[in-house]
C-alpha cells in the first residue's frame, strides 16, 4: 500500500538562497580547477569582491563554515599542512549538477530506457492500453483508466469494479547497452586559449550519472587516452587534467575493445571525444610520434581498428570538437571505416550531441 507523509513547507531563508547560489558557482569554479577547493574559493573571493555574490549579511567565510558543516569538504593534512578537498558527497553534487545543467530535459521522465519498436514487458510506458490478462503485473494496471470503465459500464449509482473494466499500460522492451567513453587528455584540450577539457570531463560527469540513475542496466566505463591509455573511475573526473600528451588514438581503442570484450551485453558501443588528429601510437616500449599533417603509419592503424571495431559490431560515434577540414576530413574516413557516425560540435552544444545520441541510438 503506498502511503504519503506530509510536513510543514518552510520557506527558504535568505542565507540559505545565498548559499544555493553560492554553491552553483562554487561547483562551476571546481570543474574548472580540476578539484582544487581552495584555488575555487580563491577565484569565488575574487568574483565576490568584484559582483558581491554573496551580499551583505552572508560572507564566503560564512559560505565555506556551511560547506564544511554540510559535508561537502573536509580538511586533509597534506606535509604538515591543512588543506581542503571535495568530499564524497560533493563529488556526488557535481554529477547531478552536470545532469541538470546539460541534459536538464530528463527531469520531464522519471525513467529512461533504450526502447526499441517492440512492445511487451518492458520499462518504459506508452500510450497505448489493452484489456488485463492474467499475469500482467499489477503494477502496469492503469487505474484511472479502468475506473472510467468500470463507470461506464456500472453505472455512477451501484459501483463496481469487475476484471473486465481493467486495462493495462503497454510498455517498450528497454535494451541493454555498454559504453566506454574515451575523453582525450593531449595538450591540444588546453591550447589557443579554449578549455576543452573542462565541458568534457562535465559531459562525461552528466553521462556517468544518467546512465546510473536513469538506464540501471546499463554499464559504462571511462578511459582516458593521451600517449597510453588507462581507466579512470566515475569518482576521478571532477580532478581530470591535461597532460603533456600526444594522441595516441589506438591506445585508447584497444583498451576500449579489452573492456568491451569482457561484457555480457549484446550491444556495445564507444564514445570518443577529441579535438584533434592521433599523433601518436606505441612500438614496443618506444613511441612513434608526429604532430605534423596525418602521418600515414599512425593513420593507417587507427583505421585499422575502426575496421575492427565494425566486424565486431562496436560502433563508434566520434564527438568532435574542432571543425578544420583535414581533420573533419579523418573523421569522415574513420566513421566510414568504422560504419558509426560523428558529430562537429562546439563546447556549449556537446552535452546536448551525446544526450541525444545516447538516447536515439538504439531506438
Amino acid at each position: 500500500m503506498i502511503t504519503w507523509q506530509f510536513t510543514k513547507f518552510e520557506k527558504p531563508t535568505e542565507a540559505d538562497e545565498l548559499f544555493d547560489r553560492l554553491l552553483k558557482t562554487f561547483k562551476e569554479l571546481l570543474l574548472h580547477s580540476s578539484g582544487n577547493v581552495s584555488e575555487a574559493l580563491s577565484w569565488l573571493t575574487q568574483l565576490d569582491k568584484q559582483y558581491n555574490l554573496s551580499g551583505d549579511s552572508y560572507g564566503i567565510a560564512d559560505f565555506i563554515n556551511e560547506l564544511i558543516d554540510k559535508g561537502y569538504i573536509k580538511t586533509q593534512d597534506a606535509q604538515g599542512s591543512a588543506s581542503f578537498v571535495p568530499s564524497s558527497k560533493l563529488e556526488i553534487s557535481l554529477r547531478k549538477h552536470a545532469l541538470e545543467d546539460i541534459f536538464d530535459q530528463l527531469k520531464k521522465s522519471k525513467r529512461g530506457g533504450h526502447s526499441t519498436k517492440y512492445s511487451g514487458k518492458g520499462d518504459e510506458h506508452t500510450s497505448d492500453l489493452k484489456p488485463y490478462e492474467f499475469g500482467d503485473p499489477l503494477s502496469k494496471i492503469s487505474m484511472s483508466e479502468s475506473l472510467k470503465n468500470a463507470q461506464i459500464n456500472h453505472g455512477l449509482n451501484k459501483f463496481n469494479l469487475t476484471q473486465e473494466d481493467l486495462v493495462v499500460r503497454e510498455t517498450k522492451y528497454q535494451s541493454q547497452t555498454s559504453t566506454v567513453l574515451m575523453i582525450d587528455i593531449s595538450h591540444s584540450m588546453i591550447l589557443y586559449g579554449e578549455d576543452r577539457i573542462t565541458p568534457a570531463k562535465k559531459v562525461a560527469m552528466a553521462l556517468s550519472e544518467m546512465i546510473t540513475t536513469q538506464y540501471k542496466k546499463d554499464t559504462l566505463d571511462i578511459i582516458v587516452f593521451g600517449n597510453d591509455a588507462w581507466r579512470i573511475d566515475i569518482k576521478d573526473l571532477p580532478y581530470l587534467t591535461v597532460g603533456p600528451y600526444h594522441t595516441n588514438t589506438v591506445a585508447g581503442l584497444e583498451l576500449a575493445m579489452d573492456i568491451l570484450r569482457k561484457k555480457r551485453n549484446p550491444n556495445k558501443q564507444i564514445m570518443m571525444i577529441t579535438d584533434g588528429k592521433p599523433t601518436c601510437i606505441k612500438r614496443g616500449k618506444k613511441y612513434y610520434k608526429n604532430s605534423f599533417g596525418l602521418d600515414r603509419k599512425i593513420l593507417s592503424r587507427t583505421l585499422a581498428l575502426a575496421v575492427k571495431c565494425k566486424k565486431l559490431k562496436i560502433p563508434i560515434t566520434t564527438f568532435m570538437i574542432a571543425k578544420d577540414p583535414y581533420l573533419v576530413k579523418f573523421v569522415d574516413d574513420f566513421t566510414k571505416s568504422n560504419g558509426g557516425k560523428a558529430f562537429y560540435s562546439s563546447l556549449s552544444g556537446l552535452g546536448e550531441f551525446i544526450f541525444k545520441d545516447y538516447k536515439q541510438g538504439k531506438s
